[in-house]
C-alpha cells in the first residue's frame, strides 16, 4: 500500500500502548491477551526499549493511525531475562487481578518467563515475536510489508535465520501466509498447555 509507511518505532517512541490495544484487538481471547492492557504495554515497551530488539510499524501517511506491527528479538534469550530483571515486580502487579481470578493462569505466566532458557541456542538468530494486522487493514499487503522490513534490516551474514511459532490448527490463513513468505516449518512441537505448534524460519543465502 502506497498511503502505509514501515518504520521501527525509537527507543524513545510512546507508542507501547497503543500497539497493547491492537494486540488485544488481533489476538481476542489469547493467553497474553487476557493478561490485560498493562500487561501489554510492559510488554511492548520492553521490546521497544531493548537494544537488540524493536516494534517496526506499518502508519497510515493519511491520518498517522498504527494498522499493524511486529516485534522482534536478535537476542531473545537475553530479552526475556533482562525483561524479568527490569519489570518483574510491574508484570506481577499488572497480572495480579487475573491471577486471582483465574489461578491456573500463574503456571502459564511463569512458563512463559522460562522463555529464556527454551529460546537460547548455540547460532545467532531473529525471533519475530509478534505480528498483527488490525481489521480494517488486513488482506492489503500490510502483513507481507512487515515481514520484508525485518527480512531487509536482518544481516544473514551474521544470524542464520529468522525464527517464529505460530498454531498448527485452526490457523490456516496464517500459516498460508508465512509459507508464502518463504519460511519453511522445522518443527511441530505441543506446548504444557496441549496447543501444537508449527516452528518457521527464513534463511537467505549470503554472499
Amino acid at each position: 500500500m502506497s498511503d502505509v509507511r514501515i518504520f521501527e518505532l525509537g527507543k524513545d517512541s510512546d507508542k507501547a500502548r497503543i500497539i497493547a490495544r491492537l494486540h488485544i484487538v488481533v489476538f481476542s481471547g489469547f493467553f497474553l491477551t487476557q493478561l490485560g492492557e498493562s500487561f501489554l504495554t510492559t510488554l511492548y515497551q520492553g521490546y521497544i526499549e531493548d537494544d537488540n530488539s524493536g516494534v517496526i510499524v506499518a502508519e497510515s501517511i493519511k491520518n498517522k493511525q498504527i494498522l499493524g506491527f511486529a516485534a522482534y528479538s536478535k537476542d531473545y534469550s537475553r530479552f526475556y531475562t533482562e525483561l524479568k530483571k527490569k519489570h518483574i515486580v510491574k508484570f506481577a502487579l499488572c497480572s495480579l487481578g487475573v491471577a486471582i481470578k483465574h489461578p491456573s493462569f500463574i503456571r502459564r505466566l511463569l512458563g512463559a518467563f522460562k522463555k529464556s532458557n527454551e529460546v537460547r541456542r548455540m547460532e545467532k538468530y531473529v525471533e519475530l515475536a509478534s505480528i498483527g494486522v488490525c481489521s480494517n487493514a488486513q488482506g492489503k499487503g500490510i502483513g507481507s510489508q512487515l515481514v520484508d522490513y525485518l527480512v531487509s534490516m536482518t544481516n544473514f551474514n551474521e544470524y542464520e535465520y529468522i525464527s517464529l511459532e505460530t498454531d498448527t490448527f485452526n490457523n490456516e490463513t496464517a500459516n498460508r501466509f508465512y509459507q508464502k513468505r518463504g519460511f519453511e516449518i522445522v518443527r511441530k512441537y505441543t506446548t504444557a498447555e496441549g496447543r501444537i505448534m508449527n516452528e518457521y524460519r527464513y534463511r537467505q543465502e549470503t554472499k
